[in-house]
């Protein structure tokens, strides 16, 4: 049989629906880590080339879609933003085949063979969130809103769990289906609840929604939020009268001054215009996703996953959030908590 003479990666991030706001960021970011490893030589030799697959689409089209990729030998990995519930329906479906890097925070669990992960969990992104904020600005009382599928439940679940065991209270929960535009009653019920905290655990557009309301219904003087997926372009859509007293957590952020980071700007900036959509936590995951990908390949010297899950313990990847490794097939990464100033983020901490 002849050797591919490319490594063609299936990039699954969400064109429509509620994600779909930051699908062009994704997008771009991937093609820039995909441009940057050619020029560097490709994997194994071979040019990356992605091939794009709608994450937006209903779970089990994208399935369909990347398991015929992966079936037919057009895709060589997978990786990609999209929700957990798309990452249940592809995982079954390439485990054990080709690697799949998921570039999304999510509740934490997965273990199907050949997926590696880079982003956060409610373990080390949420749970110091919710401790500095309830020690240094009495956010005692929580409410939770969020979407109902297993992100936001699963997630909501572990911060009872956690509210249990540190004197915190959650005091109510709410959840919404994906697209949601009317949150009056979740507002009229938060409102009861006396909550001086809110946790947002919505994607996209309807955090933007939520976080509108939330300003004109008089919320924001008597309560923060705190969202564990918060970025940049939802920032920016929910605008600066929305984001009084909000806070995110996340592993990376747009305006943190590193070197690395305002490196990553400029690449970005002089690849795309000044007019490409703004850079933001959940596009970088994408550049990530396509770096850490390539780098299992080229550690394993092969497309094969034995050899990838053999060495993925010492491979390394070097971006804009610096020297980052693999633990336990996550990436192994520091964790940050920001405020909103407007339309953009301010970096208050790194969390323990």
């Amino acid at each position: 049989m002849r050797r591919p003479t490319n490594f063609d990666v299936a990039l699954v991030v969400p064109l429509r629906g509620p994600a779909g706001i930051f699908g062009p960021s994704a997008e771009f970011c991937a093609q820039l880590a995909a441009e940057e490893i050619n020029r560097s030589g490709g994997v194994l030799g071979r040019e990356l080339r992605l091939i794009p697959v709608d994450g937006g689409a209903p779970p089990e089209v994208v399935a369909d879609e990347v398991a015929a990729l992966v079936g037919t030998g057009r895709a060589h990995g997978v990786t990609g933003w999209h929700i957990s519930t798309v990452r249940q329906a592809v995982a079954p479906r390439v485990a054990g085949r080709v690697p799949y890097v998921y570039t999304a925070l999510y509740e934490g669990g997965e273990r199907a063979e050949g997926i590696f992960l880079t982003s956060e969990t409610p373990d080390v992104q949420l749970f110091p969130a919710m401790r500095l904020l309830g020690e240094e600005r009495a956010a005692r009382r929580w409410y939770l809103i969020g979407n109902d599928y297993i992100w936001p439940r699963r997630t909501a679940l572990a911060a009872r769990g956690y509210a249990a065991g540190t004197g915190l209270n959650v005091v109510g929960e709410s959840y919404v289906p994906l697209g949601t535009h009317d949150f009056t009653g979740t507002l009229a019920a938060i409102e009861r609840s006396a909550a001086d905290a809110v946790l947002m655990l919505l994607v996209g557009t309807d955090a933007v929604r939520f976080n509108r309301a939330f300003a004109r219904s008089g919320l924001a003087g008597r309560c923060l939020r705190l969202s564990t997926l918060m970025d940049e372009n939802m920032l920016l859509a929910s605008g600066p009268t929305a984001t009084v007293d909000l806070f995110s957590t996340a592993g990376f952020f747009a305006s943190m001054i590193t070197p690395e980071n305002l490196d990553f700007h400029g690449r970005y900036a002089r690849r795309f215009g000044a007019e490409a959509p703004p850079l933001g936590s959940l596009g970088e995951s994408c550049y990530e996703g396509v770096l850490l990908l390539a780098a299992l390949v080229e550690q394993a010297g092969a497309v094969d996953l034995r050899a990838i899950g053999a060495n993925a313990e010492s491979v390394s990847y070097e971006g804009p959030r610096g020297l980052l490794r693999l633990r336990q097939r996550h990436v192994n990464q520091r964790i940050y908590l920001a405020e909103a100033r407007g339309v953009e983020f301010d970096v208050i901490t790194q969390l323990p």
